[in-house]
């Protein structure tokens, strides 16, 4: 606007100088009137330079709709990124996830049940074979990390095992155990014990008991693969092991009659037998399930 009116009274003082140039001028000399016509003069102005100042309109910002960079603890607490069912060896179960970052995502699940057909359901143990009955319970807490930013998962964490084992030693050939050298007749206990003896052993009844994982924390760790189906869907399955640690035992001789200080030390054999076999102090984890991100 100041240019304009600069420029406005520029032309309007060319335009009076102009047109005062432009009358005639009477000029006196010796009593004679002599009449001179003025030239017009042209006069050059120079229009100052304006400066005009903008002011830069304020810009919004966008984070992207995956940031994690504004989020309160309470916000990640509150809003976790997915859900997950699976089933495998430490049973069946689910988990729960809350993303940390763009990479890194944070567990907490459980997974139990009677697994025992998973491994076969029974196992041997110094030449003798035992039945198992499983009623795992296992909590766990963990990290799943994906380096590569794809399907490629690696997992760490605790797992808090709480796991019901129950044994059961099976006879073989004649019906007797073979425990560190003798034999053990594992008929009937309340049968004579002069039957055991026509077969070369004592008497000691049915062999059952427990063994118990001596770990209350076992850390784990894991590979696995996680692809999305859908934007909301994904399959997973995981390799992996747990460190269990070694087992105590428990074992007792069942029935009524036969050779009891026979059976005290079959049963005392037996429990040795078992924490040395140490049955699953790595418990090897393979896992599928799937997977609802929010």
């Amino acid at each position: 606007m100041k240019l304009i009116k600069l420029t406005a009274i520029s032309a309007a003082v060319l335009a009076s100088t102009a047109a005062l140039a432009a009358e005639p001028v009477i000029v006196v000399d010796n009593n004679d009137a002599v009449v001179y016509e003025a030239e017009p003069v042209a006069v050059a102005y120079q229009a100052e330079p304006v400066a005009v100042a903008y002011q830069a309109e304020p810009v919004a910002v966008v984070q992207p709709a995956n940031s994690y960079s504004d989020r309160t603890f309470f916000q990640t607490v509150t809003h976790p990124a997915a859900i997950s069912a699976e089933v495998g060896t430490l049973g069946y179960g689910a988990n729960i996830g809350w993303g940390l970052n763009e990479k890194t995502e944070l567990q907490a699940g459980w997974a139990g049940g009677d697994v025992a057909d998973l491994f076969g359901g029974d196992f041997d143990a110094k030449g003798i074979n035992y039945d198992v009955d499983t009623d795992f319970s296992n909590p766990y807490l963990g990290v799943q990390l994906r380096p590569t930013g794809n399907w490629f998962t690696m997992g760490a964490g605790i797992i808090v095992p709480d796991n019901d084992i129950d044994v059961r030693a099976n006879a073989e050939g004649e019906g007797y155990y073979s425990i560190d050298g003798n034999k053990f007749y594992a008929g009937n206990a309340t049968l004579d014990q002069s039957l055991a003896e026509d077969f070369g052993g004592d008497n000691v009844g049915n062999l059952e008991g427990s063994i118990e994982h001596r770990n209350k924390l076992a850390p784990y760790l894991t590979v696995g693969f996680r692809p999305n189906i859908t934007n909301n869907f994904g399959l997973f399955g995981e390799l992996g092991a747990a460190y269990m640690g070694k087992v105590d035992a428990n074992v007792r001789y069942t029935g009524e009659g036969g050779n009891a200080v026979a059976a005290q030390d079959a049963a005392r054999q037996a429990e040795k037998d078992l924490e040395d076999k140490s049955w699953l102090e790595w418990m090897p984890i393979v896992k599928l399930g799937a997977t609802y991100r929010f």
